[in-house]
């Protein structure tokens, strides 16, 4: 088992009955429990405005954890151990006097950090609470996205977080920045020459990242059907893999030099143009269809829909960057919903040799890949080309990986959720992880442009059945470059 690595401290997470906090935050904190990376003096406040007695609200988590905890993961002793770290507190996050009791429970010394596992509506009453009670001076509060819905929402919300803590307590959570291989590309980038002196215009054709979810609303139509995919996920989590891919060598390890580095990249994106947005943009909206070779509905024949909604499921972008780095270097974005698999992946085109010498008929296999590979199966994989085996091929060239698959080659050790990564990183008071508050507003600046060209051109998503990788003319936004999106089956 690993030592203690963090200090002690009352982690209060408001919104402790809501499904982040059930399905993912405390699964999260159980596994750390285990792992003996949380300090045995460390306590858990769960509070929620709902009344529930302490004996069914530790059932309650009992049960999530069997839920979502695989069952080779759960033993007694622990469980036991990190229920007795609970307390929950009902409490009306809007009223001030609600706030009394976390001045009684929290110990003077330690930090105390506050998880708003809520609607972002609620942020700036939250802080305000924490601050009218004096506790604004040893909390660090977490945010959970989405911050806002353009830029001037954004900008409130922020704003309203602002009145009452410094940026260097603010922690805005992109729950892709915790996964491993995403922490991976700094080390695969700036500690091996062999990849970084190749990462510019001059070796690299085009860069793709894909995220593909299989599953369709999940009950979150009120939500979802506001946003849209580009709110959802191009905004945050596509956006920042593009600047871990993209930006220059920060100048150390630290917070403010990664961000700094990832800011730059999102100021140099190439705004899309009204003119351009038929042919580097498509949105996309599922219909009927299958998965798992079991029918499913549209988007509009889902439970308690908006059967004229306009929202879109499913987007493709092909975006640039205005630097010396990436000049004429394309990068295509996509996300969706009900796609035919689920599948979060970034690759890198490599570009062919200036002089080939092979059989002709293989040059179509010239093209080395690095696929960095986020979910399912964590990994990374370089596509290289050798001779084939055998004493009659000649040298007849075949594709094939260097491969390295996170659980195969590290049989002994579980990879964490990028929850549990995250929630170590605050308690450990580590920011780089973490999101800044210009790259919030960089990010909503870009989009904000795509979604009001979309709506003064009366732009409709298309169509694109259930099961499948999006609408036609997606394919064709990546084919009128002569190119193909990698994968795709």
């Amino acid at each position: 088992m690993l030592g203690t690595t963090v200090n002690p401290c009352t982690l209060s997470l408001f919104g402790a009955t809501g499904d982040l906090a059930l399905r993912k935050l405390f699964p999260a904190l159980y596994h750390l429990d285990r792992a003996k990376l949380i300090h045995p003096d460390t306590r858990v406040l769960a509070l929620s405005k709902e009344h529930i007695e302490a004996d069914r609200y530790a059932s309650m988590i009992e049960q999530s954890l069997q839920r979502y905890v695989a069952e080779r993961e759960m033993d007694a002793e622990t469980v036991a151990r990190f229920l007795a770290r609970l307390t929950y507190v009902p409490m009306d996050f809007r009223d001030t006097d609600s706030f009394a009791p976390l001045v009684t429970l929290l110990a003077r010394e330690e930090t105390h950090i506050a998880y708003f596992a809520t609607p972002a509506a609620v942020f700036g009453d939250i802080c305000a609470n924490l601050a009218a009670q004096g506790l604004a001076d040893k909390t660090r509060v977490v945010l959970e996205k989405p911050i806002g819905h353009d830029l001037e929402s954004s900008r409130v919300i922020n704003d309203a977080v602002a009145q009452h803590f410094p940026e260097s307590s603010i922690y805005r959570i992109d729950h892709y920045l915790g996964k491993e291989t995403v922490q991976n590309l700094i080390a695969l980038r700036f500690a091996n020459s062999l990849f970084e002196s190749q990462w510019n215009q001059y070796h690299i054709t085009h860069v793709e990242i894909t995220v593909a979810e299989k599953v369709g609303i999940e009950g979150r139509w009120g939500y979802f059907d506001q946003a849209g995919q580009l709110r959802d996920m191009v905004q945050n989590h596509l956006l920042q893999l593009l600047c871990l891919v993209a930006m220059d060598p920060p100048s150390d390890l630290s917070a403010d030099s990664i961000r700094d580095e990832k800011v730059k990249v999102l100021k140099a994106l190439a705004p899309i143009t009204e003119e351009q947005l038929s042919r580097y943009t498509v949105r996309g909206q599922y219909t009927a269809g299958s998965s798992d070779g079991k029918p499913v509905p549209g988007y509009l024949d889902e439970e308690n829909s908006n059967t004229q909604s306009g929202s879109e499921t499913f987007i493709a972008l092909r975006a640039e960057i205005r630097n010396w780095r990436w000049s004429g270097v394309p990068f295509y974005l996509r996300t969706g919903k009900r796609m035919p698999q689920k599948l979060s992946q970034i690759v890198i085109h490599f570009k062919e040799p200036p002089f080939y010498i092979f059989a002709p008929e293989q040059r179509s296999l010239i093209s080395n890949k690095l696929i960095i590979r986020l979910q399912p199966d964590e990994g990374i994989s370089l596509q290289v080309m050798t001779k084939d085996q055998g004493l009659d091929k000649g040298m007849h060239l075949r594709s094939g990986p260097l491969q390295l698959n996170f659980s195969d080659t590290y049989k002994s050790a579980r990879i964490p959720d990028a929850y549990e990564r995250l929630l170590l990183e605050v308690m450990q008071g580590n920011q780089y992880l973490f999101v800044r508050k210009d790259e919030v507003e960089n990010a909503w600046l870009w989009c904000d442009q795509l979604i009001a060209g979309w709506k003064r051109q009366g732009d409709l998503p298309k169509p694109y059945a259930a099961g499948t990788w999006g609408p036609v003319s997606s394919v064709a936004l990546i084919i009128r470059d002569g190119r193909s999106w990698y994968g795709d089956m």
